[in-house]
């Protein structure tokens, strides 16, 4: 599966972006995707998780409320809405797929995301 992340940008604090990653896969419906970010110095963090049906989601504590994620199987598109942006939301965004159905689905283990898009920069300046 090769995923291409895109939407990432300078926004001012409290303001909105939206992410998207596309997969080029026939099987899209496969895959639970996931959004990770990584900041400069830090150690890559589980952001959010969607089911291979769109209906379970799993959300980091830190954007509980302000991120929802989505996903279009008609168009093997995964989405991040990302609003009410924070400066501690500045990082490189990474979209990434793992099988459907394994277990423990939101803990967000980096080592269970088999497949990793390139990543996008997300910049937010207070």
């Amino acid at each position: 599966v090769q995923l291409q992340a895109s939407g990432g940008g300078l926004v001012q604090a409290g303001g909105s972006l939206r992410l998207a990653c596309k997969a080029s896969t026939r099987t899209f419906m496969n895959y639970d995707l996931g959004w990770f970010r990584q900041a400069p110095g830090k150690e890559r963090e589980f952001v959010s998780v969607v089911n291979w049906s769109g209906i379970n989601k799993a959300y980091a504590d830190s954007v509980k409320g302000r991120f929802t994620i989505s996903r279009d199987n008609g168009l093997n598109t995964v989405y991040l809405r990302m609003n009410t942006l924070e400066p501690e939301d500045t990082a490189v965004y990474y979209c990434a797929a793992k099988q459907r159905h394994q277990p423990n689905f939101g803990s967000g283990a980096v080592d269970s995301f088999a497949f990793w898009g390139q990543g996008t920069q997300v910049t937010v300046s207070s």
